[in-house]
């Protein structure tokens, strides 16, 4: 938390800075013009379509935003140039929530930062400690096996079936290597497989650990995300729960929702709260989990120390992210208002994708049924369609994205009905 903290700041002098280009970091971006109508400063490695000719921020490229003292010298240039405002840092992807964190000295006099401290963001953002964290709360997390990649040799799979899921434990590392095939997340079907997949990603240099975790069953329809905010105290304070309909399947962005349904689940948020105040969280996490068939467990996957890159479902779902921040953090008010619930209530539809593709896409009948109803009600949202944009060669840009989401998904997930 930075030492401007708390202060009673007129919401006009209000400045957020944002690093990353992608729909997470727009994203955020749109909460705070809808909120306050200002424009954020979206810092970036290159100016992506996402964020190119946008009226609702200005883009600052930055090649080395992955280099700590490049990004610290480029935040304090763009803090000089707004020194009457209440300057705000945000990251939209573990890896530069990290940077932000990890330069907390040098940033922290010019910018409110709501992350927690490095030890706590290790604690859960190595996938390791996570579920080690889980097993001491009694908190469901799936059958996993850990492999010390650099350590070399072959992991024991004997408690596990395959087909298998195997991904980085340490997400900012395995951020900074590059090697043929890289996916956020492998489904692998065979012991000898996930061995050739171990010898690439040593080769790649990479030091952390992998996780191999038990293959839940069940399509993307299976997949559920989470959001709880936390306040200055470590109590949590607000939660926003949704059921995934369909995940994207590019492999750099595999895994990330393509469409949600907001909803509400007692038990689990329950689950999430006793981890987070048991460990004094501040701020937003994010989780992933997962819909278990076999025994009806809907199982934690990992903690996301920020808000996800689908986070404008809260949004669209009632609840403005910005505002939580801003209330706390920068008029020194309660997070929510007076007589506020303390999460979603009413179902909305969140999608990056046109709705007949995501129509195609969703497998269950009786869900494609609610994301039908929902649209005709007109409650379906967007990130990417705003009014507030219109600058032609924008608009021109996200009508050819949107149809390339046709290409992709045919090429990546050719499973869907005709």
């Amino acid at each position: 938390m930075s030492r401007r903290t708390g202060a009673q700041v007129p919401v006009a002098r209000l400045q957020p800075v944002i690093l990353g280009g992608d729909v997470g970091a727009y994203s955020l971006a749109r909460t705070f013009h809808e909120a306050y109508g200002v424009r954020s400063v979206v810092v970036s490695t290159v100016s992506t379509g996402l964020v190119r000719h946008s009226r609702i921020l200005e883009n600052v490229v930055e090649p080395g935003i992955d280099d700590g003292p490049t990004v610290v010298r480029r935040l304090r240039d763009v803090a000089a140039r707004f020194a009457d405002r209440h300057l705000v840092l945000l990251g939209s992807a573990d890896w530069l929530v990290r940077t932000i964190v990890e330069n907390r000295a040098e940033l922290e006099d010019l910018y409110t930062i709501p992350y927690v401290d490095v030890a706590t963001l290790d604690r859960v953002t190595d996938k390791v400690l996570f579920g080690e964290l889980c097993a001491e709360l009694g908190i469901d997390h799936p059958a996993t096996v850990v492999h010390d990649v650099q350590g070399g040799g072959t992991p024991d799979t004997s408690g596990l079936r395959f087909p298998v899921i195997a991904k980085a434990a340490d997400t900012a590392a395995y951020h900074l290597v590059e090697f043929p095939g890289k996916k956020k997340v492998f489904t692998v079907d065979t012991p000898a497989e996930l061995a050739e997949l171990l010898g690439r990603v040593q080769a790649s240099g990479y030091q952390g650990s992998f996780v191999v975790q038990d293959l839940i069953p069940g399509d993307d329809s299976g997949m559920r995300i989470l959001t709880c905010y936390s306040d200055a105290s470590g109590k949590v304070r607000f939660s926003a729960f949704g059921h995934v309909l369909l995940e994207e399947h590019t492999p750099g962005a595999l895994g990330n929702p393509a469409g949600i349904i907001t909803g509400h689940d007692e038990q689990i948020v329950a689950q999430a709260t006793r981890l987070l105040e048991h460990l004094g969280w501040t701020g937003y996490a994010n989780f992933d989990l997962k819909h278990d068939p076999r025994d009806g467990r809907t199982v934690f996957f990992e903690l996301n120390p920020r808000l996800g890159r689908s986070n404008f479902y809260i949004t669209a779902g009632g609840r403005n992210t910005a505002e939580l921040y801003v209330r706390e953090h920068v008029q020194g008010l309660d997070p929510l208002p007076d007589g506020a619930v303390d999460h979603l209530t009413e179902p909305h539809l969140y999608t990056v994708l046109p709705r007949w593709l995501l129509r195609r896409y969703v497998a269950d009948p009786a869900l494609r049924a609610r994301t039908r109803a929902l649209g005709r009600a007109r409650r379906v949202t967007n990130p990417l369609w705003y009014r507030a944009e219109t600058d032609p060669r924008r608009l021109a840009y996200l009508a050819v994205a949107q149809a390339n989401q046709v290409r992709k998904y045919r090429r990546y997930y050719p499973t869907g009905d005709a």
